[in-house]
């Protein structure tokens, strides 16, 4: 049954906010050891208790379970959330989820053992130059913005990851490529993220009802405008290419042509002149 006028747009919106808040439960139950994590950690800061050593062990629990639980979960987000801005929006979203988890498992742990590993060295980097040594906060900042440009890359590689059939170090590659080569649509995902993520630390149940799916939404949206500009320069430049060699092969017919008429005119006086009495 389809309603029109208010009560069909009053049915869209329930129906598309059923279908994020869904997906994010889906995500946030793959990812709970990681989140569990997370919490902990926040509790102790807010808190004040627990010492350095309490800290460290927390730390330790994040590098580890990432790769392991939100890497994954969050590419099986992006399959769904792909299948939104393509505009399939009738797929059933639990199996869209865990299809695109089992599938695209592998990949997603092995590109979250890399990204952990970077996040920690840099994150390392950050603390040490901007409180230990002072002298040398530029580095410190550098390497913030280096963090920053990688977070970035990372959602370029979930989108990667489930749009295309490509080997680990193809996505890898390509998400660092798309990630500098698109600077203005990685300063729009960024902006969004980041004000995303404002609101939830304002409100931090919608991290857990809309918030991660949102931003894996408006990630996805400025990867698939970028493929999709990339794909018509790529036929645009296809049939540049094609024009000029049909134009190449038609100057190479006329040539033909020409020599054939010459080669005729040369057969027929030759003709000629054995006629001749």
């Amino acid at each position: 049954m389809e309603f029109k006028g208010a009560m069909g747009g009053l049915y869209r919106i329930t129906e598309w906010i059923s279908r994020i808040a869904f997906s994010n439960v889906l995500w946030t139950i793959c990812s709970s050891p990681f989140l569990f994590f997370i919490v902990m950690k926040f509790l102790l800061m807010a808190t004040g208790q627990g010492g350095v050593s309490e800290q460290v062990t927390l730390n330790w629990g994040l590098a580890i379970s990432a790769p392991f639980t939100v890497f994954p979960a969050t590419s099986a987000l992006f399959t769904v959330v792909r299948k939104w801005v393509m505009g399939n929006t009738d797929v059933s979203t639990f199996k869209t989820f865990f299809k695109g988890y089992k599938e695209n498992y592998l990949k997603s742990m092995l590109g979250g053992l890399i990204y952990t590993l970077l996040f920690f060295v840099m994150y390392f980097d950050v603390t040490i130059y901007m409180t230990r040594m002072p002298d040398f906060k530029i580095v410190g900042i550098l390497m913030l913005v280096l963090m920053i440009v990688l977070m970035v890359s990372m959602f370029n590689f979930f989108s990667v990851v489930v749009h295309y059939q490509m080997t680990f170090k193809q996505v890898m590659s390509n998400s660092i490529l798309l990630t500098i080569a698109r600077p203005i649509r990685v300063f729009t995902t960024l902006v969004a993220g980041v004000l995303l993520a404002f609101i939830g630390l304002k409100y931090p149940a919608l991290y857990f009802v809309c918030i991660p799916s949102l931003i894996a939404m408006v990630a996805f949206f400025n990867f698939y405008a970028t493929y999709n500009k990339l794909q018509l320069q790529a036929e645009q430049k296809k049939q540049r290419e094609e024009e000029a060699l049909e134009a190449e092969n038609g100057e190479e017919t006329e040539d033909s042509d020409r020599l054939s008429d010459k080669v005729d005119l040369t057969n027929e006086a030759q003709d000629e002149e054995r006629t001749r009495p």
